[in-house]
């Protein structure tokens, strides 16, 4: 089914950097290389990129290794083969389902452009060196009553060691709590199999993330990147070494870029100041900060190999071992791409296309039948669930009601305003109370519709139980769907081809949020 289109700008949260980058970007483009929406960004780039023989090989053997044999790998083994790349933290359960929108957009846009004679492959950028464990070790799903169920494994409990995420090993994996929730779907066995397999004993957060990934996107041939093979920091080594070099100026042009930001009205994704680095050293286990005098790190050129970059130093280095055409991010990768620029044009001289992933609701029969029946649109469930009642109870409340709370909002308008004309003749003094009696006069007729809202979705079980499933399906815990569920309870729900349904609807053509009945 052909999907839906909601503007971005129409959606909560959406932050002014990325509605820009979007719909207007001649505002933006000053911090991007290319426009994404040109049809000659993509060649473009490709004409732009310089990728010695010796770094393709080199990387291809350390791929081979990570992957095995492909035949998305013999493509990228070939002189002038470009890369798509996305990337995602390696969260529980496969994190976030926009995870998975990434994987496809990529894999989308690279099949595109083989067609178009420029071969491509997507790639895959396994974020394992981050080293904050809270945010992935935790993943929503719902149940069979379509109630949201938090899952989560405990922290390592080191002592505040900051360990790389992806070399973690999983325990107290909560296979129990995901298989109740999803196991009674109708294809919840066989997602349930896939998960175990990928999160066996003694597999690591990176691991698992990577097993299941490649099990839920398989049809796709994905090239999975893992930056911290030893193998992969050494071919990189280099550029690392060039950034250590080069510290300071860098800190001064990123100051000079986030200055540069907010004087136009948008945001720095990364927060930068004064005691920022851009580096952090991988030794004995642990990933840990390196702050110098002045940025003066010329002393670790040597261990360049053991460095691990920050957000905004780390595009720069995937783009250094890849030759990489285009970046499909969300929109904060997109905001923090905005920064990095000018590492780009510092280190590399130049930059791949930023574009953004493809972006989806995914609407159920059931949700579809409901929105009509109460008169909304998906957009008008991005509202609290308490909202979400009062607005269906206004549907089903008689239109005497309705009309009569109109007339006397009508009413109630019209005879202040008289007054007020009359006060302002009289005494203009005055006329201050009459505009606060107007407001608690509003006051209480709004106060006494929402009880009787409450009243209507209290005798009406069945509507208060859809507003519940609407809010927990389509705007769950006040977070855009795919922002907030795993994708693992809608596969056990509508099977594992739905990732196939979600690669045919993405539209690269449009950059609209999809929304798409399933």
């Amino acid at each position: 089914m052909e999907p839906a289109c909601l503007r971005h700008s129409d959606l909560p949260a959406t932050s002014r950097l990325f509605a820009d980058f979007t719909y207007h970007f001649d505002r933006v483009a000053r911090f991007y290389r290319h426009n994404p929406h040109h049809p000659e960004a993509l060649a473009d780039a490709a004409r732009e990129l310089d990728y010695p023989d010796d770094r393709r090989a080199a990387m291809i053997r350390a791929l081979r290794r990570q992957n095995g044999e492909s035949a998305s790998l013999d493509l990228l083994a070939s002189p002038g083969t470009v890369a798509v790349v996305t990337g995602q933290q390696v969260g529980l359960f496969s994190g976030p389902a926009y995870t998975i929108y990434k994987a496809i957009t990529a894999a989308r846009l690279a099949r595109d452009l083989t067609a178009r004679g420029i071969p491509a492959v997507p790639i895959f950028w396994l974020a394992t060196e981050d080293h904050d464990f809270e945010e992935v070790n935790h993943a929503w799903v719902f149940d069979a009553s379509h109630k949201p169920v938090l899952l989560r494994v405990d922290s390592p409990g080191e002592n505040g060691r900051q360990r790389p995420v992806g070399n973690i090993p999983i325990e107290n994996l909560p296979l129990d709590a995901l298989a109740s929730a999803i196991g009674s779907f109708p294809f919840g066995e066989e997602v349930m199999t896939a998960v175990r397999q990928a999160y066996a004993p003694g597999m690591t957060m990176g691991a698992s993330f990577r097993a299941l990934l490649g099990w839920l996107l398989r049809r796709l041939d994905l090239v999975f990147l893992d930056p911290l093979d030893p193998e992969i920091r050494r071919i990189g080594a280099p550029l690392v070494a060039e950034a250590l070099g080069a510290a300071a100026e860098l800190k001064e042009k990123l100051l000079d870029r986030n200055r540069e930001l907010e004087a136009a009205g948008y945001h720095a994704q990364v927060h930068l100041d004064a005691k920022t680095s851009l580096f952090f050293l991988l030794e004995n286990g642990e990933r840990v900060p390196l702050r110098r005098a002045n940025s003066d790190y010329n002393d670790l050129r040597g261990r360049a190999a053991e460095i691990s970059p920050n957000a905004l130093l780390r595009p720069v280095m995937q783009d250094y071992l890849l030759p990489t055409i285009a970046y499909i991010g969300g929109p904060a990768e997109l905001a923090y791409l905005a920064q990095s620029q000018v590492i780009y044009d510092r280190l590399l001289g130049r930059m791949p296309v930023v574009t953004s992933r493809s972006s989806f609701t995914l609407l159920e029969p059931r949700a579809e039948k409901l929105l009509q029946r109460y008169r909304m649109s998906v957009a008008d469930t991005f509202i609290d669930e308490q909202a979400l009642r009062e607005r269906i109870a206004r549907v089903l409340a008689p239109p005497s009601i309705e009309s009569a709370f109109g007339e006397a909002r009508e009413g109630v308008a019209r005879h202040l305003d008289r007054l007020s004309r009359e006060l302002e003749a009289f005494d203009r003094t005055l006329t201050s109370a009459v505009g606060k009696s107007r407001s608690k006069i509003l006051y209480q007729l709004e106060k006494t519709r929402r009880k009787i809202e409450r009243e209507i979705m209290r005798r009406d079980e069945r509507a208060g139980a859809d507003a519940g499933y609407l809010a927990n399906l389509l705007f769950p815990h006040r977070h855009l769907q795919e922002r907030f569920y795993s994708i693992l309870p809608f596969l056990a729900k509508h099977g594992p081809d739905l990732s196939d349904m979600v690669y045919d609807a993405a539209r690269l053509d449009c950059p609209d949020h999809h929304v798409l009945t399933i």
